[in-house]
């Protein structure tokens, strides 16, 4: 693995776990409604359209990144629309 992989790979590890912390508070404190669900819509669309792009170039690091990011932003897309139904 070169250097260029190495940056690539953990570049794709923190935009991956990035959203973890803010899924855990969700699930901790049921408060979702300061949350911009179209964020999360748009941050999906990103990954989404970023894991096309690596299987189009054959890249496992992009695929397997952003296919992560794009279940996790899911995740947290799914718990916004279920909290914020129970407020309605």
């Amino acid at each position: 693995m070169n250097f260029d992989d190495i940056i690539g790979t953990a570049a794709g590890i923190f935009t991956t776990i990035g959203v973890l912390p803010q899924i855990i508070k969700a699930l901790k404190t049921q408060e979702v409604k300061d949350i911009s669900p179209y964020m999360f819509i748009i941050l999906c669309i990103g990954v989404g359209l970023w894991t096309v792009y690596g299987f189009i170039k054959s890249d496992w690091p992009i695929i397997l990144t952003n296919g992560i990011s794009f279940i996790l932003n899911g995740i947290m897309l799914s718990i916004l629309i279920m909290q914020k139904r129970k407020i309605k």
